[in-house]
């Protein structure tokens, strides 16, 4: 099958790239993918982060796409489609997660899909965390324009369906990220970030934003007594300095770690091998990429029960769910799961680590294809 591929790849930097890019690898051992990416991703100004791009300390597959698509320049759309449909693809492969990327994805995708190429999208979200008014309407037109859709969850279908109640879908778990390195011992990761070696570990990975309740963990960190400690790692998407006040106010402020930038690829293990527990605290949720990192290195999660969290976490026995978002809840969990045998959830771990590998996601992909 000769197959295209239109999303962020390298040079963008994080996680969707990060995913392109091993789907792309392992749909390339059986077809002909030509990856495509963007001339522009977003303009600066609506990019919270410090950089959309790869720099020398990240840990990036360097696959090399085309870029061909400026999402905030009309003109580019038509180009855009024109030059992926003189390579006559079978299949069109696209990644949506905000309604932003609608006006242009969905048009390059009508166009191709007119000249009868099959699309298919895989959906981090439909409809968004933080919601503004445009959301909806913007994506119910982006959906209508594809053949297909691949969704990660149970949460993220239901919300395609409730844009689009005729869509055609499949469900497939998120893949785990396999590029990250070998785990190292606790203490030693411990000592390197300049933890102390004997104390109970929680980790709260990733991008810092509103919807995923950092402020939560914070307070139910109160609540725990003093063989805690807490490790936050990540780049915060706006100010962090509520966070800063609300840790300088806390119980045990010393024992709050906050690494807050961007953390490299090749840190990622220090920080996954530091912990004893990935703490997933949000809002909302549909699925999220940190479960795939904490499968990686076997670390076993406590989430709140939202979204699409519960089929990556309870039902496969890799963690607990937090029955109400409040942070006495969180704070209760957390002890709750330290009175737990940690060997049921290694067990767990290395059955479903044989499950998710991107050859049986991309293969999923390509036999929806045949069928659509």
């Amino acid at each position: 099958m000769k197959i295209a591929m239109l999303s962020t790849f390298y040079p963008f930097r994080g996680g969707i790239a990060q995913f392109n890019a091993n789907l792309c690898e392992a749909l390339q051992k059986e077809h002909q993918v030509i990856p495509y990416t963007f001339k522009r991703q977003y303009p600066d100004f609506l990019f919270p982060g410090k950089t959309q791009y790869v720099t020398e300390e990240d840990h990036a597959l360097p696959i090399d796409s085309i870029p061909v698509l400026d999402t905030a320049n009309p003109f580019s759309y038509s180009a855009a489609a024109n030059i992926i449909a003189k390579e006559t693809p079978d299949l069109l492969i696209m990644k949506y997660w905000m309604s932003y990327l609608a006006p242009s994805l969905g048009a390059v995708a009508g166009k191709l899909k007119k000249r009868g190429c099959k699309v298919i999208t895989i959906l981090d979200n439909v409809i968004p965390h933080e919601q503004r008014f445009f959301d909806k309407p913007l994506t119910t037109w982006f959906l209508k324009q594809n053949s297909g859709f691949v969704a990660m969850s149970d949460s993220v279908r239901n919300d395609l369906l409730s844009l689009h109640p005729k869509a055609s879908s499949i469900l497939q778990p998120h893949p785990l990220y396999n590029h990250f390195g070998d785990k190292l011992e606790a203490k030693e990761a411990r000592q390197k970030l300049g933890l102390d070696p004997e104390k109970r570990t929680l980790l709260f990975f990733g991008l810092i934003r509103d919807y995923k309740g950092l402020d939560l963990l914070i307070d139910a960190f109160d609540r725990l007594d003093d063989t805690y400690q807490l490790l936050i790692a990540g780049e915060s998407y706006g100010s962090f300095e509520k966070y800063t006040e609300q840790i300088s106010r806390s119980k045990r402020p010393d024992q709050i770690h906050v690494f807050n930038r961007y953390i490299n690829d090749d840190e990622v293990p220090l920080f996954f091998s530091a912990a004893d527990v990935c703490v997933l605290p949000y809002r909302t949720a549909t699925q999220s990429g940190i479960t795939s990192i904490a499968y990686h290195f076997e670390i076993p999660l406590i989430a709140t029960n939202t979204g699409g969290l519960s089929e990556s976490i309870v039902e496969q026995g890799v963690g607990l769910m937090i029955p109400e978002i409040t942070p006495d809840a969180i704070a209760e969990t957390i002890a709750r799961f330290y009175t737990n045998d940690f060997s049921l959830y290694k067990a767990n771990f290395e059955r479903e680590k044989k499950l998710l590998s991107w050859d049986a996601f991309a293969k999923a992909i390509t036999d929806y294809a045949v069928k659509l």
